[in-house]
């Protein structure tokens, strides 16, 4: 990775620097993995240093998404209702409290769940910052420790077998992304 090799003797602020920058760039934008930064943390500042970093940027980067969904979701939901009431939207928007609060955890827990439609969701519900901080926050830990360790292991393969790995995780992403497309106009043709 050129840019590790470039920072190796630059001091380790300006890693740090970049490395929540860019999580929060990947928050924001919602659709890039993390692993990729959380593998880079990993590599430049070792296993323990590199979760921890991982889990402060991507804490930070839900904070910020929070508040950059809500204040652009509160324009489009004005849009919408103005034109008509969706269903789903308007249960979403009446979540709050506890319920918000454990919703959140559960599904930064599940591993399956794309985090910036877990942030959307949370800045269109009634639930507070406050709330949303701490219970983002909560489910993130567990999620990024497993896939630290995964990334971790994965590091420690042969290169030959991280090929493969990633030969294999775009077959399945391409598979995935037709299924569903298919999936979709099969709905739509009933």
């Amino acid at each position: 990775m050129p840019l590790l090799e470039t920072l190796s003797g630059q001091p380790v602020w300006i890693a740090i620097f970049i490395s929540l920058a860019v999580s929060i760039a990947i928050s924001v934008l919602g659709v890039i993995p993390s692993a990729f930064i959380t593998a880079a943390n990993i590599i430049y500042f070792g296993f323990a240093g590199g979760l921890v970093l991982s889990i402060i940027g991507e804490a930070a980067g839900a904070i910020i998404s929070f508040f950059l969904y809500r204040k652009g979701v509160k324009k489009l939901a004005q849009n919408i209702s103005s034109r008509k009431s969706v269903k789903g939207l308007e249960r979403l928007k009446n979540t709050a409290g506890a319920e918000a609060f454990v919703l959140v955890i559960l599904l930064r827990l599940f591993p399956f769940a794309p985090s910036g439609l877990v942030t959307l969701a949370a800045s269109y519900s009634k639930m507070g910052a406050p709330s949303f901080m701490i219970s983002s926050t909560i489910g993130k830990i567990p999620a990024l420790f497993i896939e630290a360790y995964s990334v971790n292991t994965l590091l420690g393969w042969k290169t030959e077998y991280q090929l493969s790995m990633a030969v294999f995780a775009i077959v399945a992403g391409v598979c995935y992304y037709y299924w569903t497309k298919k999936k979709k106009k099969t709905e739509d043709l009933e």
